[in-house]
């Protein structure tokens, strides 16, 4: 996900509370990897410091703006080891589009969120969210003491709930959401050269799935706060994930926050 604005008015800007634009990084970066065992989303901290070929240690949002999609994913294959197949990126409007396309998403926020910044107030518990309330739910790092950690969640959670969403039955049942859908992802949504639209199929189902009592949904194994990925645990995941191991991938590895627990 990108903090691009690109495509909002000004007047959309200050509804959603995103500000001007700041320039092109990753708001956002998932790993998802289906195969054999359970599909597995990994969020890795927009802050982590990682080489980034040809610019040094540096925080690994800035390979997208150094060098775009093709540094981005470089940079990733290189500080994991895992082979990235393909790339999808949506800003923040498409984001919004596709939230609304699907009706709406379910959130379940564990606590009361207060964040201006934002413009999110919610009470905790499960509550419907169209694509303003969804983004600024996401966007959120300033009602908890993990910040972008617990950002970094409550992303997977909205992502894997729009992949809910999207292949409902009720999706294919009523042509207007169908078509709705269809619209917002074609017109929202970058993906790499070579996703094929067989890909970008399998790649929203594997959203769905993320979110079910299957899936796994965790954070890269960090070693403190400032997002200091641990070595030995954040290696023992990658190794697990690379070699299509992830049903072996225990609570140890999987945290919602990364911290070992």
């Amino acid at each position: 996900g990108s903090d691009s604005r690109e495509g909002l008015t000004a007047k959309q800007r200050e509804r959603l509370h995103t500000g001007g634009d700041v320039g092109q990084r990753t708001d956002t970066i998932m790993l998802l990897q289906t195969g054999d065992g359970p599909n597995l989303l990994m969020s890795i901290p927009r802050d982590s410091i990682v080489p980034v070929p040809g610019h040094g240690e540096t925080k690994i949002n800035a390979a997208f703006a150094y060098g775009g999609a093709s540094l981005l994913v470089q940079t990733v294959e290189e500080a994991t080891g895992i082979r990235i197949d393909n790339y999808v990126e949506i800003g923040f409007g498409g984001f919004v589009k596709m939230v609304n396309a699907v009706g709406g998403i379910t959130i379940c926020p564990k606590e009361d969120m207060v964040d201006k910044d934002a413009d999110l107030n919610v009470k905790a518990g499960c509550q419907p969210a169209n694509g303003r309330k969804a983004l600024a739910y996401a966007r959120s790092r300033k009602t908890s003491g993990l910040g972008d950690i617990d950002r970094a969640s409550h992303q997977r959670e909205v992502v894997s709930a729009i992949g809910t969403e999207a292949f409902s039955p009720s999706t294919f049942l009523n042509p207007f959401r169908y078509w709705d859908l269809s619209f917002a992802s074609s017109e929202s949504v970058n993906v790499g050269d070579n996703v094929s639209p067989i890909a970008f199929a399998n790649f929203a189902m594997a959203m769905r799935n993320v979110g079910g009592e299957n899936g796994l949904t965790c954070g890269v194994p960090i070693a403190d706060l400032a997002v200091h990925w641990d070595d030995e645990r954040a290696e023992r995941m990658f190794r697990l994930i690379r070699e299509d191991r992830t049903s072996e991938i225990g609570k140890g590895l999987c945290q919602q926050s990364g911290l070992a627990r």
